[in-house]
C-alpha cells in the first residue's frame, strides 16, 4: 500500500473528516509504528516496521482516530492521547473497517485466539461475574442481619471480611440491579455503578450487543458530559479571557519592572558622565 491508498481507505471509514494528511516515513522505528501530528494535521506511518498490510492499516486507523478527535472535537480535546472518546472513536473505526474488509480481525479468524479467549472470557470473566453476584447475595444477607442485631454493617465488611466498603456495595449492587454475568465481572461493575436505571439498562444492552467497555462509557457519558454545546463553548470562552487577563496583568509588571531597571541604567550613566 502507498500512501494515497491509505488516505482513500481511511476517508472510506469517515467520509466527512476534516482535511489531513498521510505520509510514509521510509524508516523503521523502535519505539513507534505511525504518529499524529495535530498542528499539521498528518498522520505519519513508519511503514518500514510492517512485513503484511494488516498492521500497516491498524496504524492508520489508530492515527486517524487521533484526528477525528482533535480536528472534530467542540472543545480543545484532553492533553491525554489515549483517552475514553479516544478508544471510543476507534473501536467504532475498527469495527466499520472489518464490514467493510478494509481490516481483518485476526481474533475472530484464528483458531488459537479463539479458543483462548473461550477460556478467558467462560472460566474467569464469567465464572467470576457470577461469583460476584453470590457474593453480592451474601453481602445483602449480612447487611439484613446487621439490621436485625443493630451491628454495623460497615464494620462487618471492614474489620471481619477485610474487604473495601466500596467493592462490597458494587457487588451488592451487581444483586440487586441482578446485571447478566455473561457480560463479563468489570463490566458488570460498570454497569452497577450507573445510578440512572435508563442508562443502566442501555449500557448493559450496549455490553450484550458486544461494545468494548469505553464505547458504553462514551455513549453514557455523551449527554452528560455535553448538555449544551452554547453552555460549553460559552464556559470555554470565559476560561480563556480570564487566561488572557492574567497573562495580561503579568506582562504589566514585567514590563513596569523592566521600565525600571532601564530608568535606573540611564541615571547610573548620567551620574558617572557628571563625576566625570
Amino acid at each position: 500500500m502507498n500512501q494515497n491508498q491509505v488516505k482513500e481507505m481511511l476517508l472510506r471509514l469517515e467520509p466527512d473528516a476534516a482535511e489531513f494528511t498521510v505520509i510514509f516515513s521510509g524508516k523503521a522505528s523502535r519505539k513507534v509504528n505511525g504518529l499524529y501530528r495535530p498542528e499539521r494535521r498528518e498522520i505519519i506511518i513508519h511503514n518500514r516496521n510492517f512485513k503484511e498490510d494488516n498492521a500497516l492499516v491498524y496504524t492508520a486507523i489508530h492515527e486517524f482516530a487521533h484526528h477525528i478527535q482533535h480536528a472534530h472535537s467542540p472543545v480543545p480535546p484532553s492533553t491525554r492521547a489515549h483517552t475514553v472518546r479516544f478508544w471510543d472513536i476507534l473501536h467504532r473505526l475498527l469495527i466499520r473497517a472489518e464490514k467493510l474488509g478494509i481490516y481483518h480481525n485476526i481474533f475472530k479468524s484464528d483458531g488459537r485466539f479463539r479458543k483462548l479467549t473461550a477460556t478467558i472470557r467462560d472460566d474467569f470473566l464469567i465464572a467470576h461475574g457470577e461469583m460476584m453476584k453470590r457474593l453480592g447475595d451474601l453481602l445483602m444477607q449480612a447487611a439484613d442481619l446487621c439490621s436485625e442485631t443493630g451491628a454495623s454493617f460497615d464494620d462487618y465488611v471492614d474489620r471481619e471480611l477485610l474487604l473495601h466498603r466500596t467493592a462490597a456495595k458494587i457487588a451488592m449492587k451487581v444483586r440487586a440491579f441482578d446485571v447478566p454475568a455473561s457480560i463479563g465481572y468489570e463490566n458488570m461493575k460498570i454497569v452497577a455503578a450507573i445510578r440512572d436505571e435508563e442508562k443502566r439498562a442501555i449500557a448493559q444492552e450496549a455490553f450484550l450487543s458486544g461494545s468494548t467497555p469505553d464505547m458504553v462509557k462514551a455513549s453514557i457519558s455523551k449527554q452528560d458530559e455535553y448538555p449544551d454545546e452554547m453552555a460549553r463553548l460559552t464556559r470555554e470562552r470565559d476560561r480563556i479571557e480570564q487566561s488572557i487577563e492574567t497573562l495580561a496583568r503579568k506582562l504589566e509588571k514585567i514590563e513596569r519592572r523592566i521600565n525600571e531597571i532601564k530608568n535606573a541604567e540611564r541615571r547610573k550613566r548620567n551620574r558617572k558622565k557628571t563625576d566625570e
